[in-house]
C-alpha cells in the first residue's frame, strides 16, 4: 500500500471532495441528499465546521491527491448536546477498502478528544452498509440502534444505523467546559 498522510484540510481541496462527496450522494446510501452539493456548497459546509471548532480532515496520497475526507460536527445544535459530535468520512471509490477510512476516522477520534469532546455518533445510511458499520464497530463504536426505513432513495426505504463511542473520560466524569456559542442556545433541535 502507498504511503497516506492525514492532515487538516485546506480550501484547496474542496474540488476533491465535492468530487468523492458527489459520487456518495449520486450512486450510495451513507449520504441522504439527491442532489450532490456544488463546490461552493462543500465550501461553506467546510468553514461553518471549522468556525464551530470541529476538525476537517482528508487523507492524501502520493503527490498530495484527496484520497478521502472526514469530518465531525455538532450532533445536535441545542447547548446540552456541546460534547457530543457526529462524525461524517467519505472515501473515494478508488480508495476503498485501503484503510483510509480507518485512517480518518482514527485521526478524527483523536482530535475530538482533544478538543473535549465526550461522546461520538455514527449516524450510517443503510443497515447493510457493512463496510461502515465494521469500520465503527473496530474502533470502538457500539451500536445505539436502529431507524428503520426513515429515508427514501434510490426507489426503497433506507434504515439509519446508530452507534456511539466514548471520547476522552466519557461519562465517568463532568466534561471540562467549553463557552457556549449564541448559536447553540437559540437552536430549534
Amino acid at each position: 500500500m502507498r504511503p497516506v498522510s492525514v492532515r487538516d484540510s485546506m480550501d484547496a481541496d474542496i474540488d476533491a471532495i465535492t468530487r468523492i462527496y458527489g459520487h456518495w450522494v449520486e450512486h450510495g446510501l451513507a449520504s441522504f441528499e439527491l442532489t450532490p452539493p456544488d463546490a461552493d456548497e462543500m465550501r461553506r459546509r467546510r468553514a461553518a465546521v471549522l468556525s464551530g471548532g470541529y476538525p476537517h480532515i482528508v487523507a492524501a496520497g502520493e503527490h498530495g491527491s484527496v484520497l478521502g475526507y472526514a469530518y465531525a460536527g455538532p450532533y445536535r445544535e441545542r447547548a446540552a448536546y456541546r460534547f457530543a459530535c457526529e462524525d461524517s468520512v467519505y472515501v473515494a471509490p478508488s480508495a476503498a477498502r485501503r484503510g483510509i477510512g480507518r485512517s480518518l476516522l482514527q485521526a478524527l477520534i483523536a482530535r475530538a478528544e482533544a478538543r473535549g469532546l465526550r461522546l461520538m455518533v455514527a449516524i450510517i445510511g443503510d443497515s447493510g452498509n457493512e463496510p461502515s458499520i465494521g469500520l465503527h464497530k473496530a474502533l470502538g463504536f457500539e451500536s445505539a440502534g436502529v431507524l428503520p426505513a426513515i429515508g427514501w432513495k434510490h426507489g426503497r426505504w433506507v434504515d439509519t444505523v446508530l452507534m456511539v463511542r466514548a471520547l476522552g473520560a466519557g461519562p465517568s466524569a463532568p466534561p471540562v467546559e467549553r463557552p457556549i456559542r449564541p448559536q447553540e442556545e437559540d437552536s430549534t433541535h
